[in-house]
């Protein structure tokens, strides 16, 4: 049996760091904490995220910054049609020196990978970085690298320039752990973000962390507690989604082409988890994992031209799910 009442005393002093780095995001970062929440929960749980959202939205701020704070390795890579695989994994080059190939590693090999614009490049360069995100490992020549911990990538995506560009195919989408719609910021936020940005000096993040801390958060958060009846919503939120018409919700079943993978059930249980411990707690409670779902589930349920001719989005399905869906 787990002593809960030890677990939520140890994870609430040890979780402390998260509101050090929440305060410190937030003395450049204006609003977006549902992003920076986001960015936490890939870090704490080593999944990778898919932002999608209009330009100028702090999406490089936010994971710069992060990287900062913990004195992590960043590397930005902007995609174009014309990178190529060795651009992002690296290549052998040969050294007339020494008349041997020698290793050249790419800007992969770092703790924070900004993939920006991910589908503006080819099918095999996306494939290469979705390769390295999978198995945390890249091999180059006859060599395989593992990847440092911790590996988090945040890709981004343009919503409304598609253009010349090349959409990830739903096996590739379904390997982000966490697919988050950033919106604009409001009236007073943006206020104070023309201020910041005018003003003499713009705010510096500090390095308050090192990778050690994370490297041993993430294994703190694998201790969080998850009952079996949570186990069980987890799992009829992700049936629901592929036979609708088993939990009263027959009229979905024109609109979904397919429902969410294993995939989704695993990352929703880890980011509730990170979820609960960046609330200070040692137990999932419910409505963590109804703060978590919609980011976990709104890129792993394909919908039909019916759907899409009534103008209905997963988000829509993934609601009327977590409406219908008996809470324990």
């Amino acid at each position: 049996m787990v002593d809960i009442k030890e677990l939520n005393e140890r994870i609430k002093n040890e979780s402390g760091f998260v509101d050090t780095i929440t305060n410190e995001m937030n003395r450049v970062i204006v609003g977006q904490k549902h992003m920076i929440n986001s960015l936490l929960t890939g870090l704490l749980t080593g999944g990778h995220i898919l932002l999608e959202g209009v330009p100028g939205l702090a999406k490089t701020l936010a994971i710069t910054s992060l990287s900062k704070i913990i004195n992590a390795k960043f590397n930005r890579i902007q995609f174009t049609p014309d990178l190529l695989p060795a651009d992002l994994i690296g290549t052998m080059i040969y050294s007339h020196k020494s008349e041997e190939f020698l290793t050249k590693k790419g800007p992969v090999f770092a703790n924070f990978v900004l993939a920006d614009e991910i589908n503006r490049s080819p099918a095999k360069v996306q494939s290469a970085l979705l390769e390295a995100m999978q198995e945390k490992q890249v091999t180059i020549g006859e060599t395989t690298y593992k990847l440092e911990e911790p590996f988090l990538v945040l890709a981004t995506q343009n919503p409304i320039e598609q253009e010349g560009t090349y959409p990830l195919p739903e096996a590739q989408v379904d390997r982000f752990m966490l697919k988050v719609i950033i919106d604009y910021p409001k009236k007073s936020e943006e206020q104070l973000i023309i201020r910041q940005n005018i003003a003499k000096e713009f705010p510096e993040v500090n390095s308050m962390l090192g990778t050690e801390d994370i490297i041993r958060a993430k294994n703190l958060v694998k201790e969080v507690y998850l009952d079996e009846k949570i186990e069980k919503y987890i799992v009829d939120i992700v049936f629901a989604s592929r036979n609708p018409e088993d939990y009263g919700l027959a009229e979905y079943k024109n609109l979904i082409s397919f429902g969410a993978s294993p995939r989704a059930g695993i990352n929703m249980a880890m980011a509730a988890k990170a979820y609960a411990f960046i609330q200070h707690r040692g137990a999932v409670f419910p409505e963590d994992i109804r703060a978590v779902c919609k980011d976990v589930m709104r890129h792993r349920i394909g919908l039909t031209y019916e759907a899409e001719a009534e103008n209905i989005t997963s988000e829509n399905i993934i609601t009327g799910i977590l409406n219908t869906v008996e809470v324990p």
